[in-house]
């Protein structure tokens, strides 16, 4: 791996370049003109690579935007299972916010700039990484073991309400899944994924007047009210269940007793078979006022990505290969998701994380580690050959 290293420490200046290239494209979710831009020169720098054998199949989706898929035989049977790259295209970063945070380099060796992180950055050291391997890049070609496979989803950052199906498509051709998500910081890998469910609850109650007449009424929010602490005694921290109610609206006015109350939960948990068991209690809430009603939807949007001995046996790989160039690789099992969580709840061996060191996801001070780069493109670059 180190002379990999050495090969896009040399290139580092291009690398930054074409980073800067993703990060100025703009790309919020469910904005479907500008993913479609994006998508698009994304697209055409994979078929640079691909070449007469590989394949790029853009996949657009109304309202949303354009899903990427490409497969890479590599001198392999295109129709062989290989390995499979996952990574996203969006953003949460609302259109405009480059006016005031452009892609900057600052002194302390750091880039910054909307969606650097999570992850324009993984995505370049993903298409430096093919560059090296199809030869591209002037340097030579590198072998793999099997095709590898591509897929740059529009809606990640919104729970891949139209992408789920093509992951986990994907993922039942696959050895192993390989996720471009940004590292924690220290460039710890990821392991682990908690599952998410996400609900409403909707709270029913009978307006009256606040003043004239209040005990017609039955108030929404004193229901809600009871809910949300009902909701709270679920966490269950040792186990690593968390529920959060992170938005609450209701009623209409100070002078009236509300009809009708609503609150949003968050439920994540490590273990899949405990986070069903919290799921039911959820849907099984009961109202407590007289006279109130509930109303509760929701599931699971992710399944929990387990700490498996698969997805350790990856990491180990990984460490080894990081080893080759003095890194010292470590793991840890988190609590957001990805689409890692779709691949490894269908047994696929799995390793997150693998984007630019740097911090502040979805953050004022999102950034990348510059010396990072050529580091994190030599594993990447090594993992696709060898895995």
């Amino acid at each position: 791996m180190t002379g990999l290293t050495a090969r896009y420490e040399l290139r580092l200046e291009s690398i930054l370049r074409s980073i800067e290239e993703l990060v100025v494209l703009e790309s919020k979710s469910r904005e479907e003109a500008p993913l479609n831009r994006l998508a698009g020169y994304v697209g055409g720098l994979l078929g640079e690579v691909a070449g007469a054998d590989g394949a790029v199949e853009s996949i657009p989706v109304a309202g949303y935007g354009t899903h990427l898929r490409a497969v890479f035989p590599f001198g392999h049977d295109k129709q062989a299972r290989g390995i499979l790259v996952i990574g996203h295209l969006d953003t949460v970063w609302p259109l405009g916010t480059l006016a005031r945070k452009p892609f900057a380099v600052d002194s302390a060796g750091r880039a910054t700039g909307p969606g650097i992180f999570d992850m324009k950055a993984g995505i370049a050291i993903l298409l430096e990484a093919l560059r090296s391997i199809s030869g591209v890049d002037g340097g030579g070609g590198l072998s793999t073991r099997g095709p590898v496979r591509i897929l740059l989803t529009c809606d990640e950052e919104i729970g891949s309400p139209t992408s789920r199906r093509l992951v986990e498509e994907e993922a039942r051709r696959a050895t192993a899944a390989l996720v471009l998500e940004p590292p924690l910081s220290g460039g710890i890998l990821k392991t682990g994924r908690k599952g998410i469910a996400g609900f409403t609850v909707r709270a029913i109650g009978k307006a009256a007047h606040a003043g004239l007449d209040p005990r017609r009424g039955v108030s929404a929010v004193v229901e809600l009210a009871h809910q949300i602490i009902d909701l709270a005694a679920l966490n269950d921290y040792e186990r690593g269940v968390t529920v959060n109610t992170g938005l609450v609206t209701g009623g209409t006015g100070v002078n009236v007793v509300p009809a009708e109350a609503v609150a949003k939960v968050d439920l994540r948990f490590h273990d899949q078979v405990e986070g069903e068991r919290v799921v039911e209690k959820i849907l099984g809430l009961r109202p407590h006022l007289p006279g109130a009603a509930l109303e509760v939807s929701g599931g699971v949007n992710r399944p929990a990505m387990a700490r498996s001995e698969a997805n350790l046996a990856l990491f180990a790989k990984a460490r080894q290969l990081a080893g080759e160039a003095g890194m010292d690789l470590r793991e840890q099992a988190v609590g957001g998701g990805s689409d890692g969580n779709f691949t490894a709840a269908l047994g696929v061996p799995t390793l997150d994380g693998l984007g630019v060191d740097g911090g502040g996801a979805h953050a004022e001070d999102e950034h990348i580690l510059i010396a990072d780069i050529p580091r994190r493109a030599a594993l990447l670059t090594r993992l696709l050959q060898t895995v």
